[in-house]
C-alpha cells in the first residue's frame, strides 16, 4: 500500500537528543510507516497512512513534546525561522555577555567589592531565567516525556551553581557559583549561535537553486505581449524569452536561434545551442538571441522544481551511518548523568573531597559532555554533500545512495546513450541479392519508420536525407532483443540481427564474413530478408563519448572495476568497449536479462553500480546497489536511479563516486572527533588528572570547550564545499 510524505518544519530542537524524541514520539503515533528527524536541518520527514492519521495528528504528536511545528517544508519560511532564531541567540547572547563579564569579574577578582553578593546574585538572575530560560523549559518538557536531552545537562549544571550560591546569600555556605552559571549559560548561546550560523550555510546550495526560479515571463496571449507572473505561466502559453533573460519555465522553442547557459542546472559551462525544436529548462539563461517557444511544463512539473524537490528529499533522508549516531544519543544524557553523579559520590563520600570540590567536578562533567557534536555529524555532511552534488549536475536522491558510493567497487555500463552517444547514424548499405543500396534502405526505413528504436530513427533519417519514398506496412511487430518484421505490398520482411534471421529460418551464414569485417569495426549490423531470403545488410555505428574513455581511466585509478552491457553482438561490443578501455563485456544481452547480469557481478561480493538510461534499464537499475541515470537534457528519468548525471557525462560516474568517499570521510571524520571529545573530555572533567597533576577542569573552561566542539564538526562539514572532484 502507498504510503502518504510530508516533511514538517520544528523550531526548538537543542541537540539530537530532541530529534531522537520527537522521532520516537512520531514512531508511536498509530498510522506512522517512518519517521525521520533531522536536528540540522530542522526537519521531519514522515511516511504515514491518510485513512489511519491526519497531518494535524502529526503536527500535535510534535508538539506534545514541547516544540513548534508547521506542516509542509518551505525553502522562504525555513530561511525566516533561521533568521529569526539567530536573530534572538543574538540578543540573548549580547546579554549574556553583558551581564556574565561584570559577573565574572566580581565572582573570581573583585573579592572586597561593596555589595558583592548581592550585584551577582542581580547580575547573575536575568542570564538564568531569560538567557538560559529555553534550557529550562526543553529540560522540563523532557522530564515530562521522562527522557533527557541536553537542556537537561545544562539545566543541571548551571541550576545547581545557582541555587548553591542563594544558599551562599543565606549564609548557609562559604562559597558561590553565580559566575560559573551566568558564564556557562553565555558559552552554551555563543555556541548555538555559532552553531545555527553555520547551519544556514549547509543549505545555501539548495537556496541558489531556489533563487534560480525567474519572478516573471513574458507571454503572448490574443497576440498580445504581456508580462505576468512565472507562477501563472500555463502549460500551452507561447513565451517571448529576450537575450540575456532568464526562461521563466520548460519549453519547446518554436522559433529563433540562441545559445542557453544552461550551467545552474546541468553544471556544463559550455552554452547549449537551441533552435526551433530544442527543449530549453526553466532557470537557465538565453543568450544572444530571442527565442519564442511553448510551454510544457510549469510550476512543481518543471526540471528545476524537481531538481529542489530532490535535494530537499536526499538533505531529509538518513543514512545508515546515522543509525550509530542515534543509538548513543538515545542513552547519552541518562549515562553523563550517572556519570556526574558517580563523580561527586567518589569525591565527596569515597575520596572525602570537599563538598565544593566534589560540585565542581559533578557540574564540570554535566557542562562538558555534548550529544550535539554527535547528532551534526552526519546530517551537516550529507546536506553540504547533496548541495555540493546539485552545482556540479549530480543530483543524489537520498542520503543512502550517497552513503553507498563509497562502497562502489564494479560499475556496469549499459552501452547506447552512456558510453556512446546514443544517436547512430547508417555507415554501410550492403546489396546482397543484386538489389539497389537505395531500394534496400527504402525498403528497412519503412520497416522501422514504426519502432521508437535508437537504430530504427537513425534508417529512417538517412532515408530522408536521401528524399526516399517510404511504403506503408502492416503488421509490424518488434522482437526484443532481435528485430521487427512487417508486410509491405503483400510481402513479409524481417529486419534485424542473426537471432532474427535464425529464429525466421533465414540462412545467412554466408554472409557471416561481411557482418564480421562491419562489426568489428564496431558497427551494429541488420540483415534485411524477404520470406526466406537475405536482401541486404545496414550497418549503423554510434559514436564514442569523448568522455567516455578519460572516465573508465580515472575510475581504474579509483580501484573500480568496469563492465560494458548491451544487447550489440560480442564483436561490435568488444570494439566498443576497446575504445573506452573496458575489458569486461557482457554482449548480446536482452533488456530482460540485465538484472540477472548486475546479479552475477553481486554474487561475487562486489558492490555494483549500474549505469543507464533509466528506461530500457529500469530492472538492472532497481537490482544494482546503486542505479545512476545519465540524464539527457531535461528528459530526466528521475525515478529509474538513486542519482541522476544531469549532463549525461561518463567523467561525472567517477565524480559522484568522488563525492561519495569525500561526503563519508567527513562523516567518520565528525563522528570521531564528537567521540573523543566526549571519550577524553568527561574523565578530564571528573577529575581523573587531578591526583597526578593537580589540575581540575573548571565549568567555564568545561562550558567554552562543549560549545565549540559543535560548531567545529559544522565547519568540518562546510570545508566538504571545496572538496575536487
Amino acid at each position: 500500500m502507498a504510503m502518504d510524505k510530508i516533511d514538517i518544519s520544528i523550531s526548538g530542537m537543542h541537540c539530537a537528543s530532541c530529534a531522537a524524541l520527537i522521532t520516537r514520539a512520531l514512531e508511536k503515533t498509530k498510522g506512522v510507516a517512518t519517521a525521520n528527524v533531522n536536528y540540522a536541518s530542522g526537519r521531519a520527514h514522515v511516511e504515514f497512512d491518510k485513512k489511519v492519521v491526519s497531518e494535524k495528528d502529526l503536527s500535535k504528536a510534535i508538539e506534545a513534546q514541547g516544540y513548534k511545528a508547521k506542516l509542509g517544508f518551505d525553502l522562504d519560511n525555513e530561511k525566516k525561522l533561521r533568521e529569526k532564531e539567530i536573530a534572538e541567540l543574538k540578543l540573548k547572547l549580547i546579554i549574556g555577555i553583558a551581564l556574565s563579564i561584570p559577573t565574572l569579574a566580581l565572582g573570581m577578582f573583585l573579592m572586597e567589592f561593596p555589595y558583592r553578593p548581592w550585584l551577582l546574585f542581580l547580575l547573575a538572575t536575568p542570564v538564568q531565567f531569560y538567557v538560559g530560560a529555553s534550557f529550562f523549559t526543553g529540560a522540563w518538557s523532557a522530564l515530562r516525556n521522562r527522557t533527557a536531552t541536553m537542556d537537561t545537562l545544562i539545566a543541571l549544571g548551571t541550576g545547581t551553581a545557582y541555587l548553591y550560591s542563594l544558599a551562599f546569600l543565606a549564609g548557609l555556605v562559604m562559597e558561590q557559583y553565580f559566575e560559573v552559571a551566568a558564564t556557562l549559560i553565555t558559552l552554551v548561546v555563543l555556541g548555538k549561535y555559532l552553531e545555527a550560523v553555520a547551519k544556514g550555510r549547509t543549505s545555501e546550495a539548495i537556496r541558489k537553486l531556489m533563487d534560480l526560479s525567474p519572478k516573471k515571463a513574458r507571454v503572448i496571449r490574443n497576440g498580445k505581449e504581456i508580462e505576468i507572473s512565472a507562477e501563472k505561466v500555463k502549460v500551452g502559453d507561447t513565451i517571448l524569452v529576450k537575450p540575456g533573460e532568464k526562461i521563466p519555465v520548460d519549453g519547446i522553442v518554436a522559433e529563433g536561434d540562441s545559445a542557453v547557459d544552461e550551467s545552474m542546472v546541468t553544471g556544463e559551462s559550455m552554452p547549449v545551442e537551441k533552435m526551433k525544436g530544442s527543449r530549453v529548462v526553466g532557470g537557465t539563461i538565453n543568450g544572444h538571441g530571442m527565442l519564442r517557444f511553448k510551454a510544457t511544463k510549469v510550476g512543481k512539473d518543471t526540471v528545476l522544481a524537481q531538481i529542489v524537490k530532490l535535494v530537499e528529499e536526499a538533505q531529509g533522508s538518513r543514512a545508515d551511518i546515522q543509525r550509530f549516531a542515534d543509538m548513543i544519543s538515545a542513552y547519552f544524557v541518562p549515562v553523563v548523568v550517572v556519570i556526574a553523579a558517580a563523580t561527586f559520590a567518589a569525591w565527596y563520600f569515597v575520596l572525602g573531597g570537599a563538598f565544593q570540590f566534589a560540585l565542581v567536578a559533578a557540574i564540570s562533567v554535566l557542562v562538558i559532555a555534548c550529544p550535539c557534536a554527535l547528532g551534526l555529524a552526519t546530517p551537516t555532511a550529507i546536506m553540504v554533500g547533496t548541495g555540493l552534488g546539485a552545482q556540479k549536475g549530480i543530483l543524489i536522491k537520498n542520503a543512502e545512495a550517497l552513503e553507498m558510493m563509497h562502497k562502489i567497487n564494479a560499475i556496469v555500463f549499459d552501452k547506447t546513450g552512456t558510453i556512446t552517444n546514443g544517436k547512430p547514424v547508417v555507415t554501410d548499405i550492403v546489396s546482397l541479392n543484386g538489389a539497389s543500396e537505395s531500394g534496400i534502405l527504402r525498403l528497412a526505413a519503412s520497416i522501422e519508420q514504426y519502432s521508437e528504436h535508437p537504430l530504427a530513427d537513425s534508417i529512417v533519417q538517412e532515408a530522408k536525407k536521401r528524399n526516399l519514398t517510404l511504403e506503408k506496412a502492416t503488421g509490424f511487430k518488434a522482437i526484443a532483443g532481435h528485430g521487427v518484421s512487417a508486410s509491405i505490398m503483400g510481402k513479409q520482411y524481417a529486419l534485424g540481427n542473426l537471432k532474427l534471421m535464425k529464429k525466421t529460418s533465414v540462412p545467412a551464414n554466408k554472409f557471416n564474413r561481411r557482418i564480421s569485417a562491419l562489426e568489428s569495426n564496431g558497427k551494429t549490423v541488420m540483415v534485411l530478408a524477404s520470406g526466406k531470403e537475405a536482401c541486404g545488410l545496414v550497418a549503423v555505428a554510434d559514436t564514442i563519448r569523448e568522455s567516455s574513455a578519460p572516465a573508465i581511466r580515472e575510475l581504474k585509478q579509483l580501484g573500480i572495476e568496469s563492465w560494458l552491457i548491451t544487447g550489440d553482438n560480442e564483436r561490435t561490443a568488444r570494439a566498443i568497449a576497446k575504445k573506452a578501455g573496458i575489458r569486461n563485456v557482457f554482449a548480446g544481452v536482452l533488456p530482460n536479462e540485465k538484472a540477472d547480469y548486475v546479479k552475477k557481478i553481486q554474487s561475487r561480493g562486489m558492490k555494483v553500480a549500474m549505469v543507464g538510461d533509466g528506461i530500457n534499464d529500469a530492472p538492472a537499475l532497481a537490482q544494482a546497489d546503486i542505479g545512476i541515470v545519465m540524464g539527457s537534457g531535461t528528459d530526466v528519468a528521475m525515478e529509474a536511479g538513486s542519482i541522476v548525471l544531469m549532463r549525461s557525462d561518463a567523467m561525472d560516474v567517477p565524480r559522484a563516486i568522488k563525492l561519495g568517499r569525500a561526503t563519508i570521510s567527513k562523516i567518520k571524520q565528525n563522528m570521531f572527533w564528537a567521540m573523543i571529545y566526549n571519550v577524553i573530555g568527561i574523565p578530564v572533567a571528573a577529575g581523573m588528572l587531578y591526583p597526578f597533576t593537580g589540575i581540575l577542569l573548571s565549568p567555564i573552561i568545561a562550558g567554552g570547550a562543549m560549545a565549540l566542539s559543535s560548531v567545529s564538526v559544522v565547519a568540518n562539514s562546510l570545508t566538504l564545499r571545496w572538496a575536487k572532484l
